[in-house]
């Protein structure tokens, strides 16, 4: 597995056994949080590790946040039942007018958890073991100059067949993701999955930064950490294997062209490309059904600090 430039915050989950990190924790509080659309599937299963191994087997976990992104089947009471608390993404922060994608949820996620570390785990996992989150969490507690840490691990592609292809998942990581980064960041090339939604981060870092609110969220939160923090302040950590649900070609590029638009708008923020016009925000797609155009446009949540009386206010709508 590829290391964050082999540096000295590179590790395994192993290494952080939960312990340890009972010892480390002291005063600090950690939160979960599962932004979830229709996975009524997995995000039962996934809540009842956590609680089980890191609630109510050791008190290592705080609370676990499951911000359900407009279902319609029954992800909220399945996660409820499990033991998360569950709030609506459209519930919280009311007064802001709603957008819509993965990075809205992880901002209202933000807005609505109150641990000082927020570790954020996909809903749709398989397999789920609460290594991710003592692996996430571990860098954060032992270790006050580390404010970021990214998942790396193994990630196979499962066909419709059902059988795993090691090493053929993340095809937008691969073919979009990794090549940005290695152009316009090199620091950043070392992470190995700068797309998956497993990361942790310090509260105060994660409220000073913008969220994206589609697809490219992960890639622009990497970037904007890097510049905040500096990469001395970022870990990498090998959780082993994840498996998750694979979606269509169609919708890896929407999701594609949503990441280009984020590289897009940091390189036009930090002065690297000057444009007359900005970049088109439609997509045309070919398919069974003929011919259609995509929207491929992001919009962008402002950082959480900046909102005066934010987290005030949320308490008080989703209590």
């Amino acid at each position: 597995m590829a290391r964050l430039q082999e540096g000295p915050h590179s590790s395994t989950a192993a290494e952080w056994p939960v312990d340890a990190l009972m010892r480390a924790k002291d005063t600090t509080t950690v939160s979960v949080v599962l932004p979830a659309r229709d996975e009524e599937s997995t995000v039962g299963d996934i809540v009842t590790t956590i609680r089980r191994d890191l609630v109510e087997r050791v008190p290592l976990v705080d609370e676990i946040l499951v911000v359900d992104s407009n279902s319609t089947d029954a992800t909220a009471e399945r996660a409820r039942a499990a033991g998360a608390r569950v709030v609506a993404q459209t519930a919280v922060l009311p007064h802001l007018p709603p957008l819509s994608g993965k990075g809205e949820a992880l901002w209202k996620g933000l807005a609505a958890s109150t641990g000082d570390v927020v570790v954020f785990v996909d809903a749709d996992l398989r397999d789920f073991r609460s290594h991710f989150v003592t692996g996430l969490a571990g860098p954060l507690l032992a270790d006050a100059d580390v404010c970021f840490v990214k998942a790396a691990y193994e990630r196979p592609y499962v066909g419709e067949d059902g059988v795993p292809r090691p090493a053929a998942g993340g095809r937008v990581t691969e073919l979009v993701a990794r090549p940005l980064l290695n152009m316009f960041w090199p620091e950043l090339a070392g992470f190995a999955q700068p797309l998956g939604g497993e990361y942790a981060a310090r509260r105060e870092v994660l409220e000073q930064v913008p969220f994206v609110t589609e697809y490219g969220v992960e890639f622009g939160l990497l970037v904007d950490l890097l510049e905040l923090v500096g990469l001395d302040a970022m870990a990498q950590v090998d959780l082993g294997r994840r498996t998750h649900t694979h979606q269509s070609v169609a919708a890896l590029g929407r999701m594609a062209g949503q990441i280009m638009h984020t590289a897009w708008s940091r390189l036009e923020r930090q002065g690297r490309v000057l444009s007359s016009e900005p970049p088109a925000g439609t997509l045309l797609q070919f398919g069974t059904d003929g011919a259609g155009l995509a929207d491929i446009t992001v919009a962008e949540r402002p950082p959480l600090a900046s909102l005066v009386g934010g987290r005030e206010l949320e308490r008080r709508d989703v209590a």
